[in-house]
Parts: C-alpha cells; structure tokens; sequence
C-alpha cells in the first residue's frame, strides 16, 4: 500500500493565487526537494508519492501545472497523463514528466504519450523555472523568486 501525502492551503483557487502545481513522485527525497523548489519559486503545491488517485486529485483541484514522474508503482506516468488527455476536466493542464528516463527514444515516447514538456534528473532549479514560466508564465507576478534570492 502507498501513501499520499497531499497538502495545500485551506484558500479556494483565485486567479490572484500563485500557480497550484500537483507533484507525482514516488521518492520522497525528490518530493520534497521538488516541493522545496516550488516554495522557493512562490507556487503552491499539492504533492502525492503515488499514482492511483492522480486523476481524481487533478480533477477536484484543478492544477495550473502537473509534474509527473514517469517509473511509478501502479499506474505509471505515461498511463497517467493520458488518462488526463482524455478527460475533459484535465485536458488542457500542462504535465510534464519528470524523470530519470534521458535517451531520445524515451523522450521522444513521452512526448507522444501526451505530456507538454519533459526535464529529466537530475535537474537544476533553474532549468524548472524556466519550463514553469515558459508553461505558466501569466500566472506569475512579473518577478522571479530566484532572482530575489540572488539579490539578498
């Protein structure tokens, strides 16, 4: 049996909110360094270590932004993202897939399973601040919080 571990404030979705992003990750060291880099990055998250309720998750909360891993117990991540694609409610959510996956045949198949963009690990912080502004970039205040980090 897996646990999920999801959190978010208790506030409803406003478009005034910084972006909600849902993390699938089935290593909780790569959860929480990801949901680190989240909060550095001002984005709120929903962070889950297993696949199965991924879709009813996506569904309720409706995420701006999904990352995905793709080597999951269960439903693996490209079973994930296109049941996504396929749903109504979560067609249009970017997801992209986080993974350890690096060679051009592994990024081409996931790409054509569905998935908006691809980064793989290990990966550095300001290369997925890159991808989440370039996927979601009206939805943040005009800032980068790594920048204010290099300014203090």
């Amino acid at each position: 049996m897996y646990l999920t571990h999801s959190f978010m404030s208790d506030e409803k979705k406003q478009s005034s909110q910084p972006p909600l992003i849902l993390v699938v990750e089935d290593h909780d060291d790569s959860l929480l360094l990801l949901s680190y880099a989240l909060e550095l990055l001002e984005c709120r998250c929903i962070c889950q270590n297993e696949s199965y309720t991924t879709l009813l998750v996506a569904k309720e909360y409706q995420p701006d932004l999904i990352l995905l891993d793709i080597l999951l117990p269960g439903f693996n991540g490209l079973d994930i993202v296109r049941a996504l694609k396929r749903e109504p409610l979560t067609c249009n959510i970017p997801v992209v897939a986080i993974t350890a996956l690096a060679g051009r045949e592994e990024k081409e198949r996931i790409l054509r399973a569905g998935f908006d963009d691809y980064i793989s690990k290990p990966y550095m912080l300001e290369d997925l601040e890159e991808m989440i502004w370039r996927l979601l970039d009206d939805k943040f205040e005009t800032y980068s919080a790594l920048e204010i980090c290099h300014e203090s």
